[in-house]
């Protein structure tokens, strides 16, 4: 294959990290490199920030950039570069190193340039075979079955996304017994609960031990109680929890492989973690689940996945519409296992605990004269105003009736308030004292769009689903050719590209690497992966590939 014809977006944003697929990682020491855009450059990232690789001060002629090698054409010549491992980058061909910080060393032989972590620092790696630690890296993408007759444009965004993938899978360390998923390899470096779920959706697709061991490695933080944090490094873990999605999780990846000992080995655990919540977050003891609201400027609830949102901004225990609907489609998912295992009176338990959550949301969740779930003020007793796309999230767990389902539908697809250019807004269109182009206050988000289009499905709504399955796709591929990258999060308007969008209240990196939309995004990646194996026909592929 010609070495400019896939990877070959540049732009700024773009991790270069050694993956566990290929050997041991290292979270504290591992090397973590990021393009610059304008030019052809590399960032130190980690271990720790500062210095740079400057290949040449203009962007390159033509480029393959894959998350841990690259080959670039510049006017100097060919730069060709590979990790050798966890804390070592070998070029070869004309590059500059400016600017190191102290942890990072570099060295130089002939045509060669090794730049690695100085304490594992091994200057030999000048005299290895180029060709050959460049194939080692290029071997696991090269392997990958790849659903046949796809779009060339879709093809190759996908081969991106599963290279981008790869690079967040870390190996086992610490606390973590684990193969396990980051966001991203920098700057969030950790594992995050709901988001290793939506990474292991993608990863099933290209390696069903990984994804399986990407959601073990949650269980590996779960505390004796239950609990489970929200996010876990080798060295620490947060106080909060995360959606529990973990079921739904499992059940993506028996779909494709049914495995009734690894799933009776993992049923207590989520068991478990779902007592764990009806105990602690029903506040108000009226049968319905609330976020802990932690209260921060630009994270009022980093429990909800939704840090920002504005339906947090009076800071008050709310019956959150999201939180219950995810927690139903476990229980219902948990009934099927313990049903399928042998637990009968669990299975029963289980499917009653889904019933009454739905109930409970029809009664005190639903909004009839706007059509869409809302949250509830357990403090004040009223329903808020706010209308965000986790109001159509109820569909997950079979909780609107027909009737209901179809108003649901009807709000969707309508342009004052849902129906924006590209749907599904976090924030309804008709309320912009709620809006705004930072994270969960308008922009889209790919899980959500994957969630509703997964409910919309479950109430045969297919073309609307598909509808918004194209629409999530055919954006990420886009801004994949503009920027050579998946974000984070993306314009419901239209008006501005994703790396103009505010991130907590602002739009600057230099104040800090928080305050811009992610570049490299790993559900986004995932979620695409997902996306084009199912519409490219799920198992049939898998089976087509097998002949």
């Amino acid at each position: 294959m010609d070495n400019f014809s896939i990877l070959n977006v540049w732009g700024g944003g773009q991790l270069l990290a050694f993956s566990a697929f290929d050997g041991t990682t290292d979270y504290g020491n591992g090397l973590v490199l990021r393009t610059v855009a304008g030019c052809t450059a590399f960032e130190v990232k980690l271990p720790r920030e500062g210095g740079a690789v400057v290949v040449d001060t203009e962007p390159p002629l033509h480029c393959m950039t894959a998350g841990d090698r690259f080959v670039l054409e510049t006017r100097s010549g060919i730069t060709r570069g590979a990790l050798a491992d966890a804390h070592h980058l070998l070029i070869d061909g004309p590059c500059r190193v400016l600017g190191l910080n102290g942890v990072v060393r570099v060295a130089r032989k002939g045509g060669r340039t090794l730049l690695g972590v100085r304490e594992f620092f091994r200057t030999e790696l000048l005299d290895a075979d180029f060709d050959a630690v460049f194939a080692a890296r290029e071997r696991w993408l090269a392997a990958l079955k790849l659903p046949m007759n796809l779009p060339e444009r879709s093809r190759l965004a996908l081969l991106k996304a599963c290279s981008q993938l790869k690079t967040q899978l870390n190996s086992a360390e610490g606390r973590i017994r684990h193969r396990w998923t980051t966001p991203d390899r920098w700057p969030h470096r950790h594992m995050w609960l709901w988001d290793s779920v939506f990474h292991a959706a993608g990863l099933r697709w290209l390696d069903r031990r990984a994804a399986r061991e990407s959601l073990e490695a949650v269980f590996d933080a779960q505390h004796e109680d239950g609990f489970i944090p929200h996010f876990t490094s080798p060295l620490e873990a947060s106080e909060v929890t995360q959606p529990p999605i973990l079921a739904f999780g499992m059940k993506l990846l028996d779909e494709l492989e049914r495995d009734d000992e690894w799933l009776r080995s993992h049923y207590r655990k989520n068991a478990a973690y779902l007592k764990w919540i009806f105990a602690h977050r029903d506040t108000d003891g009226g049968g319905l689940v609330e976020w802990k609201i932690e209260g921060y400027a630009h994270c009022r609830c980093g429990e909800s996945g939704m840090d920002n949102s504005s339906r947090f901004d009076a800071t008050v225990e709310l019956d959150a519409c999201d939180f219950n609907a995810y927690l139903a489609q476990d229980c219902e998912i948990m009934a099927e296992f313990a049903e399928r295992l042998g637990f009968p009176a669990e299975a029963a338990f289980w499917e009653g605990s889904r019933q009454r959550l739905n109930m409970l949301m029809n009664e005190r969740l639903w909004d009839a004269e706007n059509g869409l779930y809302v949250d509830y003020d357990v403090v004040n007793h009223t329903r808020s105003k706010i209308q965000s796309s986790a109001g159509f999230l109820p569909l997950l767990s079979g909780a609107p009736t027909p009737a209901m389902a179809k108003r649901l539908v009807a709000t969707l697809k309508d342009p004052e308030r849902f129906a924006t250019p590209f749907a599904v807004p976090s924030i309804s269109r008709s309320q912009p004292e709620f809006y705004s182009k930072d994270m969960w206050r308008g922009p889209v988000w790919i899980n959500i769009n994957y969630l509703i289009a997964r409910g919309l499905e479950r109430y045969g709504f297919r073309e609307e689903a598909e509808t918004l399955i194209g629409s999530t796709m055919a954006e990420l591929e886009k801004f994949y050719f503009k920027y050579g990258t998946f974000f984070e999060f993306y314009d419901d308007r239209c008006e501005c590209d994703p790396p103009e969008l505010l991130r907590k209240n602002a739009c600057d990196a230099d104040l800090s690497p928080y305050h811009q939309a992610f570049m490299d995004y790993g559900w986004s990646a995932a979620l695409y992966i997902d996306m084009v194996y199912e519409r490219a026909g799920g198992k049939a592929v898998q089976a087509a590939h097998a002949c």
